[in-house]
């Protein structure tokens, strides 16, 4: 065995150790020692080779034929169709006589008639009652409507403020915060009776003149900036129309706004109408900012707490129409109040929704203020060109579903 080249040496391998004799040497120690000097293997094949060899040849050659493992034919099934198994085989049967469309009758059919289930034409005895769904369905009709929630807008499609202006609205709700409710007072009267006063801001450039007990008549001229119209007292006084507090069923706040014919365009009715929670910017339209609510003419959207373009809920105003806005203030089963806001055009309702619907949380602001725990005024929002007459009398309005 080679272990490689690194061994270069020239001195002569070692001899091997002597291996120590015995001196009594025998047989079995030398085994070689008795064989013959010269062997040599019995003349013929192997034992193991002498049978099943030809005698022509000394070599070994099979027998004749396939080996036994192969048959001389190739495999093939019997004729016909396999035997019928009625117990496991559902798709024969054992049945000779039955009615098949195979010529050996062992096909499978099924029995005649309809299955068990459908209780063969005409026999409404032997139909199973269908599920009720009815009774597994809770009943719904006590659930505020599902929002719409494709309906907001990022923008109005008639009129849009500027950026500038919701950043001072924004900035001016947060150095006013929202007052509490005031304390009862002979002015709460006034709003039972409709004996409302209406007030507009110095920056107001159109008019607003008293005409009677509970009516008002206001204008603005082209091109005029927005601005909010709000009453004293307030419509709804949470101190006195609370239902937590009177313990009544209902209270609602109403009033109704008619657009003149004069003094108003006659493509778009620049107007909206709206409760606030004061304080409210007065350069800003009702339902832009925390506390209030509203519906613009100019595009039918509804707005609440909503800076962008409002949820699409009715069809634009007309001139010559009469347009009321109620809040509804009911008791909630578990607590709290329930608030409903409507809209009636020439007298009959047009729409509603429910002020705590479900929203989106990342889309819809809160609705704090309007909850029923602070006073509520009403609020006209003018810009632009328009002429109308704002109603608080509940005598003079075209609606009559009015229960206090």
């Amino acid at each position: 065995m080679c272990f490689g080249s690194k061994d270069k040496t020239t001195d002569p391998a070692p001899k091997p150790a002597p291996v120590p004799q015995s001196s009594s040497t025998t047989v079995a120690a030398n085994p070689k020692a008795s064989m013959p000097q010269h062997y040599a293997p019995p003349p013929g094949p192997p034992p193991s080779h002498g049978q099943g060899q030809s005698q022509s040849s000394p070599y070994y050659a099979p027998p004749a034929g396939p080996p036994p493992s192969h048959h001389q034919e190739e495999y093939a099934p019997p004729p016909g169709p396999p035997p019928p198994d009625t117990k496991n085989n559902p798709f024969f049967n054992s049945n000779p006589n039955s009615n098949s469309n195979s010529s050996s009758g062992t096909e499978y059919a099924p029995p005649p008639g309809p299955p068990p289930s459908h209780g063969g034409h005409g026999d409404s005895k032997k139909e199973k009652q269908q599920h009720n769904w009815q009774t597994a369905v809770p009943d719904t009709a006590l659930l505020p409507p599902p929002p719409n929630f494709f309906s907001g807008f990022d923008r109005s499609p008639a009129n849009n403020a500027t950026e500038e202006e919701c950043e001072a609205g924004e900035s001016w709700c947060k150095q006013y915060p929202l007052y509490g409710p005031m304390s009862l007072s002979p002015a709460e009267s006034a709003a039972r009776t409709g004996n409302i006063a209406m007030y507009a801001p110095p920056s107001f450039t159109g008019t607003l003149t008293h005409v009677r007990p509970g009516v008002w008549t206001a204008s603005s001229p082209r091109n005029s900036r927005d601005t909010c119209l709000a009453t004293y007292p307030p419509l709804y006084h949470a101190a006195a129309h609370s239902p937590l507090v009177t313990g009544s069923l209902k209270k609602t706040a109403y009033y109704e706004v008619r657009i003149l014919e004069r003094g108003s365009r006659s493509d778009e009715i620049s107007l909206s109408l709206g409760f606030v929670a004061p304080p409210y910017p007065a350069f800003r339209l009702p339902g832009w900012h925390r506390g209030s609510l509203g519906v613009h003419g100019d595009d039918g959207h509804r707005y609440v707490n909503d800076r962008w373009g409002g949820k699409a809920f009715t069809s634009a105003f007309r001139r010559g129409e009469t347009v009321g806005l109620g809040m509804e203030f009911c008791p909630r089963n578990g607590g709290g109040v329930r608030v409903e806001v409507f809209l009636t055009r020439d007298g009959a309702e047009r729409g509603r929704w429910d002020l705590h619907e479900e929203t989106d949380r990342e889309q819809d602001l809160p609705v704090t203020g309007l909850e029923g725990y602070h006073d509520l005024c009403a609020a006209v929002g003018a810009f632009d060109k328009v002429a109308f007459e704002v109603v608080f009398a509940p005598e003079l309005w075209r609606w009559r579903g009015y229960e206090g």
